[in-house]
């Protein structure tokens, strides 16, 4: 449940502005990793706010456009599949939260990083583990990059329609990993996280036959 006073407790005369940052897109397959920094105004209290997982996609649509009125500043900001295989997923994630509040029309004094890893940045920072379901800026923040990416997500399953981005997002579901082991990866696949293709390769020929079979039966 987020605490009204969390982000609060960390202003001072020499902090006025608190940014909360999370980031969307750690686990799936492909596409690129997506974080949002968010500064929100004093006091406010916006209904339904919470951890962008615990809500419907409705609502965080909703809540997205809420989100844009009413910060005081916002920023998206992502790292590439590329970015990704080359600095590993934890490095990219790091980064584009960095860059989404360098992106930020008001410089923040003092940044809120959801999860156990507050290195790197340029402005006095602290980790909050489960952040986004504590403070109101970082819940913002979540729900800013998961909107953002799964709309990055649509736009993917029209160029890349094979692979129906727009049902699992990304994520390793079998029906993805199997696309991926039929079609093989597109552009936008993270060549670092395919090693299922030779680790699982007996079971992605069992789903193949198995898909294949019922195509022939005329089944879905």
């Amino acid at each position: 449940m987020l605490d009204y006073t969390f982000d609060e407790s960390f202003k001072s005369d020499s902090v006025k502005y608190v940014c909360g940052t999370d980031e969307a897109g750690r686990g799936p397959l492909a596409g690129p990793v997506v974080a949002a920094a968010c500064i929100l105004p004093d006091g406010i209290v916006i209904e339904g706010l919470d951890d962008s997982k615990k809500l419907s996609e409705k609502k965080r649509e909703r809540l997205y456009d809420e989100i844009c009125q009413s910060a005081v500043a916002w920023c998206v900001a992502l790292s590439t599949p590329e970015e990704i295989d080359s600095i590993n997923i934890l490095e990219a994630s790091l980064q584009a939260m960095r860059r989404s509040i360098d992106g930020l029309s008001i410089k923040p004094d003092f940044v809120l990083v959801d999860g156990n890893i507050d290195r790197g940045f340029s402005i006095p920072a602290k980790a909050v583990i489960g952040g986004d379901a504590k403070s109101q800026s970082i819940a913002a923040a979540s729900i800013l990059a998961k909107v953002t990416r799964d709309r990055l997500c649509m736009e993917l399953d029209e160029k890349y329609p094979e692979y129906n981005f727009k049902k699992h997002k990304g994520y390793p579901t079998k029906e993805h990993k199997l696309a991926v082991y039929e079609y093989g990866p597109c552009p936008e696949h993270r060549r670092s996280f395919l090693s299922f293709l030779e680790r699982d390769r007996e079971k992605l020929e069992v789903w193949l036959s198995e898909k294949k079979e019922k195509n022939n039966d005329g089944t879905v």
